[in-house]
Protein backbone atom coordinates (compact mmCIF):
# COMPACT_ATOMS: atom_id res chain seq x y z
CA UNK A 1 0.00 0.00 0.00
CA UNK A 2 1.29 3.46 -0.75
CA UNK A 3 1.33 5.96 1.87
CA UNK A 4 -0.65 8.07 -0.27
CA UNK A 5 -3.44 5.57 0.17
CA UNK A 6 -3.03 5.59 3.82
CA UNK A 7 -3.52 9.42 4.29
CA UNK A 8 -6.68 8.98 1.59
CA UNK A 9 -8.30 6.13 3.99
CA UNK A 10 -7.79 8.32 7.26
CA UNK A 11 -9.03 11.55 5.43
CA UNK A 12 -12.67 10.67 5.53
CA UNK A 13 -13.02 10.85 9.35
CA UNK A 14 -10.08 12.90 9.73
CA UNK A 15 -8.30 10.72 11.76
CA UNK A 16 -5.56 12.12 13.81
CA UNK A 17 -2.73 9.53 13.76
CA UNK A 18 -2.33 5.84 12.24
CA UNK A 19 0.82 4.09 14.13
CA UNK A 20 2.29 0.55 13.04
CA UNK A 21 4.98 -1.90 14.96
CA UNK A 22 6.48 -4.37 13.40
CA UNK A 23 8.75 -6.93 15.71
CA UNK A 24 9.27 -10.06 13.67
CA UNK A 25 11.35 -11.39 16.30
CA UNK A 26 8.81 -12.13 18.76
CA UNK A 27 5.97 -12.14 16.17
CA UNK A 28 3.88 -8.58 16.39
CA UNK A 29 2.34 -6.56 13.42
CA UNK A 30 0.27 -4.10 15.10
CA UNK A 31 -1.77 -1.14 14.29
CA UNK A 32 -3.13 1.47 16.91
CA UNK A 33 -5.36 4.11 15.55
CA UNK A 34 -6.39 7.18 16.76
CA UNK A 35 -9.61 8.76 16.09
CA UNK A 36 -9.90 12.24 18.05
CA UNK A 37 -8.14 13.20 21.05
CA UNK A 38 -10.42 16.34 21.73
CA UNK A 39 -12.42 14.96 24.96
CA UNK A 40 -9.21 13.08 26.19
CA UNK A 41 -6.79 10.46 25.56
CA UNK A 42 -7.79 7.70 22.82
CA UNK A 43 -8.92 4.37 24.30
CA UNK A 44 -9.61 1.44 22.67
CA UNK A 45 -9.62 -2.06 22.72
CA UNK A 46 -7.26 -4.51 21.71
CA UNK A 47 -8.11 -7.29 19.40
CA UNK A 48 -6.08 -9.73 17.26
CA UNK A 49 -7.53 -11.65 14.62
CA UNK A 50 -5.86 -12.75 11.27
CA UNK A 51 -7.50 -10.54 9.02
CA UNK A 52 -7.08 -11.47 5.43
CA UNK A 53 -4.93 -8.51 4.42
CA UNK A 54 -3.42 -5.72 6.02
CA UNK A 55 -5.90 -3.11 4.80
CA UNK A 56 -8.81 -5.51 6.00
CA UNK A 57 -6.92 -4.83 9.24
CA UNK A 58 -6.34 -0.59 8.86
CA UNK A 59 -9.94 -0.46 7.92
CA UNK A 60 -11.26 -2.35 10.85
CA UNK A 61 -8.97 -0.33 13.56
CA UNK A 62 -10.52 3.27 11.75
CA UNK A 63 -14.08 2.37 11.69
CA UNK A 64 -13.48 0.76 15.37
CA UNK A 65 -11.65 3.98 16.46
CA UNK A 66 -14.13 6.69 15.06
CA UNK A 67 -16.92 4.44 16.80
CA UNK A 68 -15.05 5.08 20.54
CA UNK A 69 -14.93 8.66 19.92
CA UNK A 70 -19.02 8.98 19.32
CA UNK A 71 -19.87 6.34 22.15
CA UNK A 72 -17.64 8.53 24.38
CA UNK A 73 -19.19 11.63 23.24
CA UNK A 74 -22.84 10.43 23.39
CA UNK A 75 -22.17 8.73 27.06
CA UNK A 76 -20.40 12.29 28.53
CA UNK A 77 -16.74 10.78 29.09
CA UNK A 78 -13.64 12.47 28.92
CA UNK A 79 -12.23 10.63 26.78
CA UNK A 80 -11.28 9.88 22.98
CA UNK A 81 -11.43 7.09 20.53
CA UNK A 82 -8.99 4.94 19.33
CA UNK A 83 -8.76 0.82 18.29
CA UNK A 84 -5.70 -1.21 18.13
CA UNK A 85 -5.10 -4.54 15.94
CA UNK A 86 -2.68 -7.48 16.23
CA UNK A 87 -2.61 -9.08 13.11
CA UNK A 88 -2.24 -12.83 14.07
CA UNK A 89 -4.15 -15.97 15.53
CA UNK A 90 -5.19 -15.30 18.84
CA UNK A 91 -5.56 -19.12 19.61
CA UNK A 92 -2.22 -20.40 18.50
CA UNK A 93 0.32 -16.98 17.93
CA UNK A 94 0.12 -15.26 21.35
CA UNK A 95 2.32 -15.15 23.44
CA UNK A 96 2.89 -13.24 26.65
CA UNK A 97 6.54 -11.81 24.75
CA UNK A 98 4.33 -10.81 22.58
CA UNK A 99 1.66 -8.88 24.42
CA UNK A 100 4.75 -7.25 25.90
CA UNK A 101 6.31 -6.08 23.51
CA UNK A 102 2.55 -4.83 22.45
CA UNK A 103 2.31 -3.12 25.80
CA UNK A 104 6.25 -1.03 24.81
CA UNK A 105 4.40 0.17 21.59
CA UNK A 106 1.42 1.23 23.73
CA UNK A 107 4.18 2.97 26.34
CA UNK A 108 5.78 4.71 23.88
CA UNK A 109 2.64 7.00 22.50
CA UNK A 110 3.00 8.75 26.01
CA UNK A 111 -0.70 7.83 27.15
CA UNK A 112 -2.51 8.96 24.09
CA UNK A 113 -3.88 5.34 23.68
CA UNK A 114 -5.13 3.84 26.52
CA UNK A 115 -5.82 -0.34 25.91
CA UNK A 116 -8.53 -2.31 27.13
CA UNK A 117 -9.64 -5.92 25.86
CA UNK A 118 -11.56 -6.50 22.71
CA UNK A 119 -11.92 -9.75 20.48
CA UNK A 120 -9.16 -12.06 20.59
CA UNK A 121 -7.88 -10.81 23.68
CA UNK A 122 -8.80 -11.18 27.24
CA UNK A 123 -7.63 -9.55 30.97
CA UNK A 124 -4.99 -11.54 31.21
CA UNK A 125 -3.35 -10.13 28.15
CA UNK A 126 -4.16 -6.88 29.56
CA UNK A 127 -2.46 -7.86 32.83
CA UNK A 128 1.47 -8.77 30.38
CA UNK A 129 0.59 -5.27 28.98
CA UNK A 130 0.31 -3.56 31.93
CA UNK A 131 3.65 -5.34 32.64
CA UNK A 132 4.93 -2.88 29.87
CA UNK A 133 2.80 0.25 30.60
CA UNK A 134 0.54 2.12 32.73
CA UNK A 135 -1.79 3.15 30.18
CA UNK A 136 -4.48 0.11 30.55
CA UNK A 137 -8.24 -0.06 31.40
CA UNK A 138 -10.60 -2.96 32.10
CA UNK A 139 -8.07 -4.69 34.67
CA UNK A 140 -9.51 -7.86 36.72
CA UNK A 141 -10.70 -6.64 40.37
CA UNK A 142 -7.65 -8.78 41.87
CA UNK A 143 -5.58 -6.00 40.24
CA UNK A 144 -7.70 -2.76 41.52
CA UNK A 145 -9.36 -3.01 37.90
CA UNK A 146 -12.77 -2.69 37.53
CA UNK A 147 -13.23 -6.03 36.49
CA UNK A 148 -15.68 -7.95 34.10
CA UNK A 149 -16.59 -5.21 32.11
CA UNK A 150 -19.45 -7.49 29.97
CA UNK A 151 -21.95 -6.87 32.42
CA UNK A 152 -21.95 -3.44 32.13
CA UNK A 153 -21.71 -3.72 28.55
CA UNK A 154 -25.13 -5.73 28.09
CA UNK A 155 -26.73 -3.38 30.77
CA UNK A 156 -26.28 -0.63 28.36
CA UNK A 157 -27.75 -2.38 25.44
CA UNK A 158 -30.73 -3.36 27.66
CA UNK A 159 -31.76 0.03 28.59
CA UNK A 160 -30.90 1.11 24.67
CA UNK A 161 -33.61 -1.51 23.97
CA UNK A 162 -36.05 -0.41 26.71
CA UNK A 163 -35.73 3.14 25.70
CA UNK A 164 -36.63 2.04 21.71
CA UNK A 165 -39.46 -0.02 23.17
CA UNK A 166 -40.78 2.83 24.78
CA UNK A 167 -40.46 5.30 21.65
CA UNK A 168 -42.30 2.94 19.66
CA UNK A 169 -44.93 1.63 21.96
CA UNK A 170 -45.48 4.31 24.37
CA UNK A 171 -44.46 1.62 27.67
CA UNK A 172 -40.92 0.34 27.93
CA UNK A 173 -42.11 -2.99 29.77
CA UNK A 174 -40.54 -5.77 27.75
CA UNK A 175 -42.75 -8.33 28.95
CA UNK A 176 -44.11 -10.87 26.16
CA UNK A 177 -41.84 -8.90 23.76
CA UNK A 178 -40.38 -11.01 21.39
CA UNK A 179 -36.68 -10.31 21.25
CA UNK A 180 -34.12 -12.41 18.85
CA UNK A 181 -30.58 -12.12 20.15
CA UNK A 182 -27.73 -13.00 17.25
CA UNK A 183 -24.74 -14.60 19.15
CA UNK A 184 -24.64 -15.53 22.79
CA UNK A 185 -21.43 -15.14 23.97
CA UNK A 186 -20.01 -13.48 26.98
CA UNK A 187 -22.31 -9.97 26.24
CA UNK A 188 -24.95 -11.71 24.34
CA UNK A 189 -25.42 -14.06 27.41
CA UNK A 190 -25.93 -11.71 30.45
CA UNK A 191 -28.27 -9.79 28.06
CA UNK A 192 -30.80 -13.03 27.37
CA UNK A 193 -29.87 -13.14 31.10
CA UNK A 194 -31.86 -9.60 31.41
CA UNK A 195 -34.59 -9.73 29.13
CA UNK A 196 -35.48 -12.90 30.45
CA UNK A 197 -35.87 -11.30 33.64
CA UNK A 198 -38.27 -9.18 32.80
CA UNK A 199 -40.43 -11.87 30.77
CA UNK A 200 -39.67 -10.86 27.46
CA UNK A 201 -39.95 -13.93 24.97
CA UNK A 202 -36.20 -14.51 23.87
CA UNK A 203 -35.16 -16.33 21.01
CA UNK A 204 -31.27 -17.12 20.63
CA UNK A 205 -28.72 -17.44 17.75
CA UNK A 206 -24.55 -18.26 17.78
CA UNK A 207 -22.22 -19.41 14.74
CA UNK A 208 -21.80 -22.38 17.70
CA UNK A 209 -24.26 -24.65 17.95
CA UNK A 210 -22.88 -26.12 21.27
CA UNK A 211 -23.18 -22.43 22.67
CA UNK A 212 -26.75 -22.02 21.91
CA UNK A 213 -28.47 -24.86 23.18
CA UNK A 214 -26.88 -24.77 25.90
CA UNK A 215 -27.44 -21.02 26.59
CA UNK A 216 -31.34 -21.70 25.61
CA UNK A 217 -31.75 -24.47 28.15
CA UNK A 218 -30.59 -22.05 30.96
CA UNK A 219 -32.33 -19.04 30.36
CA UNK A 220 -35.18 -20.94 29.48
CA UNK A 221 -35.24 -19.01 25.04
CA UNK A 222 -35.84 -20.50 22.26
CA UNK A 223 -32.67 -21.49 20.20
CA UNK A 224 -33.14 -20.53 16.53
CA UNK A 225 -31.08 -20.73 13.24
CA UNK A 226 -28.31 -17.99 13.94
CA UNK A 227 -27.76 -17.32 9.11
CA UNK A 228 -31.47 -16.37 9.08
CA UNK A 229 -32.16 -15.02 13.01
CA UNK A 230 -32.79 -11.52 11.52
CA UNK A 231 -35.67 -12.55 9.59
CA UNK A 232 -38.07 -13.37 12.63
CA UNK A 233 -41.25 -11.85 13.20
CA UNK A 234 -40.00 -9.99 16.00
CA UNK A 235 -39.72 -6.82 18.66
CA UNK A 236 -36.55 -6.51 18.61
CA UNK A 237 -33.49 -7.89 16.50
CA UNK A 238 -30.19 -7.63 18.54
CA UNK A 239 -27.22 -8.34 16.63
CA UNK A 240 -24.66 -9.19 19.37
CA UNK A 241 -21.93 -11.07 17.74
CA UNK A 242 -20.37 -9.79 14.10
CA UNK A 243 -21.12 -6.57 12.47
CA UNK A 244 -22.48 -5.90 8.95
CA UNK A 245 -25.60 -8.09 9.58
CA UNK A 246 -28.16 -4.87 8.68
CA UNK A 247 -27.50 -4.40 4.94
CA UNK A 248 -29.00 -3.88 1.57
CA UNK A 249 -29.52 -7.82 1.32
CA UNK A 250 -30.79 -8.21 4.47
CA UNK A 251 -33.13 -5.61 5.68
CA UNK A 252 -35.61 -5.99 2.92
CA UNK A 253 -36.01 -9.63 4.64
CA UNK A 254 -36.28 -8.36 7.91
CA UNK A 255 -39.53 -8.54 9.79
CA UNK A 256 -38.33 -6.62 12.80
CA UNK A 257 -39.29 -3.45 14.51
CA UNK A 258 -36.43 -2.41 16.29
CA UNK A 259 -32.71 -2.93 15.77
CA UNK A 260 -30.60 -2.85 19.09
CA UNK A 261 -27.71 -4.35 19.82
CA UNK A 262 -24.05 -5.30 20.96
CA UNK A 263 -22.48 -5.62 17.91
CA UNK A 264 -20.06 -2.95 16.26
CA UNK A 265 -20.35 -1.34 13.24
CA UNK A 266 -23.64 -3.38 12.68
CA UNK A 267 -24.82 -1.29 9.33
CA UNK A 268 -22.87 -2.05 5.85
CA UNK A 269 -22.28 1.15 3.56
CA UNK A 270 -24.00 2.76 6.25
CA UNK A 271 -25.82 5.52 4.28
CA UNK A 272 -27.44 3.49 1.90
CA UNK A 273 -28.39 0.50 4.38
CA UNK A 274 -29.94 3.39 7.11
CA UNK A 275 -31.82 4.86 4.50
CA UNK A 276 -33.66 1.50 3.66
CA UNK A 277 -33.94 0.95 7.63
CA UNK A 278 -36.59 4.07 7.18
CA UNK A 279 -38.03 3.01 4.35
CA UNK A 280 -38.60 -0.19 6.06
CA UNK A 281 -40.38 1.43 8.84
CA UNK A 282 -37.63 -0.37 10.86
CA UNK A 283 -36.02 1.74 14.02
CA UNK A 284 -32.14 1.77 14.56
CA UNK A 285 -30.77 2.06 17.60
CA UNK A 286 -27.24 3.14 16.68
CA UNK A 287 -24.59 0.70 18.50
CA UNK A 288 -22.30 3.58 19.03
CA UNK A 289 -25.15 5.12 21.58
CA UNK A 290 -26.69 1.70 23.44
CA UNK A 291 -22.54 -0.71 23.33
CA UNK A 292 -20.85 1.72 25.73
CA UNK A 293 -21.21 0.25 29.00
CA UNK A 294 -17.69 -1.73 28.81
CA UNK A 295 -16.72 1.91 27.89
CA UNK A 296 -18.09 3.50 30.97
CA UNK A 297 -16.56 0.62 33.11
CA UNK A 298 -13.27 1.95 31.61
CA UNK A 299 -13.53 5.35 32.53
CA UNK A 300 -14.50 4.37 35.98
CA UNK A 301 -11.70 2.16 36.84
CA UNK A 302 -9.49 5.46 35.71
CA UNK A 303 -11.36 7.94 37.20
CA UNK A 304 -11.27 5.87 40.73
CA UNK A 305 -15.30 5.60 40.40
CA UNK A 306 -16.79 2.87 42.54
CA UNK A 307 -19.66 0.54 41.28
CA UNK A 308 -22.76 2.92 41.91
CA UNK A 309 -21.48 5.73 40.02
CA UNK A 310 -20.73 3.08 37.37
CA UNK A 311 -23.90 1.76 37.47
CA UNK A 312 -25.71 5.24 37.40
CA UNK A 313 -23.82 6.35 34.27
CA UNK A 314 -24.77 3.31 32.19
CA UNK A 315 -28.36 4.10 33.14
CA UNK A 316 -28.06 7.10 31.76
CA UNK A 317 -27.71 5.03 27.94
CA UNK A 318 -31.42 5.25 28.54
CA UNK A 319 -32.28 9.10 28.45
CA UNK A 320 -29.48 9.05 26.29
CA UNK A 321 -31.34 7.18 23.80
CA UNK A 322 -34.89 8.87 24.38
CA UNK A 323 -33.11 12.01 23.62
CA UNK A 324 -31.56 10.80 20.30
CA UNK A 325 -35.08 9.26 18.82
CA UNK A 326 -36.64 12.28 20.01
CA UNK A 327 -34.32 13.81 18.04
CA UNK A 328 -34.84 12.17 14.90
CA UNK A 329 -38.79 12.41 15.21
CA UNK A 330 -38.84 16.18 15.51
CA UNK A 331 -36.10 16.82 12.22
CA UNK A 332 -36.97 13.97 10.16
CA UNK A 333 -33.61 12.78 10.36
CA UNK A 334 -32.51 8.95 10.61
CA UNK A 335 -31.64 8.19 14.39
CA UNK A 336 -28.01 7.41 13.04
CA UNK A 337 -27.55 11.39 11.66
CA UNK A 338 -29.32 12.43 15.04
CA UNK A 339 -26.94 10.56 17.16
CA UNK A 340 -23.71 11.53 14.95
CA UNK A 341 -24.91 14.95 15.10
CA UNK A 342 -25.07 15.14 19.06
CA UNK A 343 -21.48 13.63 19.44
CA UNK A 344 -20.11 15.94 17.01
CA UNK A 345 -21.55 18.63 18.16
CA UNK A 346 -19.81 18.06 22.10
CA UNK A 347 -16.69 17.69 20.15
CA UNK A 348 -17.00 20.76 18.58
CA UNK A 349 -18.26 22.55 22.23
CA UNK A 350 -15.60 20.66 23.92
CA UNK A 351 -12.77 21.98 21.59
CA UNK A 352 -13.80 25.85 22.45
CA UNK A 353 -12.52 25.69 25.94
CA UNK A 354 -9.75 23.43 25.34
CA UNK A 355 -8.12 25.86 22.72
Amino acid sequence: MQNSSIFSLMAPSEHQNLFFCNDPSVGLKAIIAIHDTTLGPAIGGVRMLPYVSEEDAIEDALRLSKAITYKSSLAGLNLGGGCAVIIGNNRTEKTEVLMRRFGQFVEGLNGNFIASVDVGTTQKDLEYIQAETDYVAGLPTSMNGGGDTTVFAARGVFYGIKASVKELYGDDSLAGRKIAVQGVGAVGEQLVSMLRAENARVYVSDMTEERKMKVAAKYKAEPIQYSTSYELDVDVYAPCALGGTVNEETVPKMRCKIIAGSANNQLKEEEKTIHLLKEHNILYTPDFLINSGALISCYSELEGYGNDRTESLVRNIYSATRHVLQKSKEENITTYDAARQLAEKRILDMAKIKR
